[in-house]
């Protein structure tokens, strides 16, 4: 089981997702520089939340999954 973000977190790095979609990876350093670049003035553990989630969100977005993995989840 995963933690669960604050909405914060979560607004945050859609808002970032948007804005910098094609700079962003799957790999959380360099999606630590972007949201360091996007949010300077923060804390580390923030922008770390951050940049997690963010890579989370780009790996549902971009990696497309199979149909059985779908109609599993869904029952």
């Amino acid at each position: 089981m995963g933690s669960i973000r604050p909405n914060l977190v979560k607004t945050v790095a859609r808002q970032i997702y948007e804005k910098y979609e094609n700079k962003l990876s799957n790999n959380f350093e360099e999606n630590k520089k972007i949201v360091n670049e996007a949010i300077p003035d923060t804390s580390k553990k923030f922008r770390n939340l951050v940049a997690g989630y963010v890579t989370r969100y780009w790996k549902t977005k971009k990696i497309p999954r199979k149909k059985e993995e779908i109609e599993e989840d869904l029952n």
